[in-house]
């Protein structure tokens, strides 16, 4: 009598069930079923390992620096997301991640879904060994310039740490008024494991608080002008109307010029309107793609 073969429904979760290291004899075991569904199965799970292998180098060639400093001590990773937007705050993230870390998919933030670095936020601030948050507001740009807070939430984030680091990996930047090894590294997000997990940090906690800011600030300001995720240029000028939006940034620079340094052409619509104290503005309108493309709040013409 002819043994009856498993369901594939069965086989599946098998597979589902089994470890890493226990996949290879599964390949075995049913290599000889020559079912489509069978064969579909193992080919999955064959292309979700060597896919897992890729990661696993790659993340390995991301810890050159961290492998290079090792013997200094504790290496800390910073990063800053929000120099860029018109609104809310500079947030800086320290990261000291474990010497044997696992953590897999680190990479720059702004090169991962939303929902990926959401479940890196959470496995960095269970594994890390110390993780240090700063914030500089609207005001303090606007009081010391973005370059100085920039600088000053950095270093709130690392005085937040609860344990002191050895050595700085930075993005791009060094630090004043630290008196901690510093590395500056160009594009450091995107090769090196500890500024990764400082960007993917820093981004999560700064995309957050501009969602509750959202729930309380017009939605002109953040929604439209896509100031919660996307970039924009700084474009208020000084003698900015009375009708800015909370929140906004001052900028030494109007946004027709930001938008010629770009090569892109700006329009202000409708045109001829006036905000309350008789200053001209409009709505911002341009190119498709331009990070302001429809935004509703009013802008000086000059």
């Amino acid at each position: 009598m002819t043994e009856k073969k498993q369901s594939i429904s069965a086989i599946r979760e098998i597979f589902a069930a089994a470890s890493e290291t226990e996949l290879p004899a599964l390949y075995l075991e049913y290599e000889e079923d020559s079912r489509a569904g069978v064969q579909n199965l193992i080919q999955k799970y064959q292309k979700q390992e060597e896919a897992l292998k890729k990661e696993r180098e790659r993340t390995e060639q991301m810890k050159i620096y961290e492998h290079k400093y090792e013997d200094l001590g504790w290496i800390c990773g910073i990063d800053e997301v929000g120099r860029g937007p018109l609104a809310g705050p500079v947030v800086a993230g320290a990261v000291i991640l474990p010497r044997d870390s696992k953590i897999l998919y680190l990479n720059d933030s702004k090169q991962l879904t939303a929902k990926k670095r959401d479940e890196l936020y959470d496995v960095i601030m269970r594994e890390a060994v110390a993780v240090g948050i700063g914030y500089a507001s609207p005001a303090r740009i606007d009081e010391i310039n973005i370059l100085q807070a920039t600088y000053e939430a950095m270093r709130e984030a690392i005085s937040k740490l609860s344990v002191k680091p050895d050595v700085l990996l930075n993005d791009a930047v060094k630090i004043p008024q630290v008196d901690i090894r510093q590395v500056p590294i160009i594009k450091g997000d995107a090769k090196s494991v500890s500024i990764a997990a400082a960007s993917i940090i820093a981004k999560v906690t700064r995309d957050r608080l501009m969602e509750e800011y959202d729930k309380v600030l017009p939605a002109t300001v953040l929604h439209r002008t896509r100031l919660r995720f996307g970039r924009a240029y700084r474009c208020f000028k000084r003698n900015r109307p009375v009708t800015d939006p909370p929140g906004s940034r001052l900028s030494a620079i109007s946004c027709k010029g930001a938008a010629s340094k770009k090569g892109e052409g700006i329009a202000f619509e409708p045109a001829g309107s006036r905000n309350e104290t008789g200053e001209p503005c409009g709505r911002i309108s341009g190119k498709p793609g331009i990070s302001y493309l429809g935004a509703e709040f009013p802008v000086p013409l000059r």
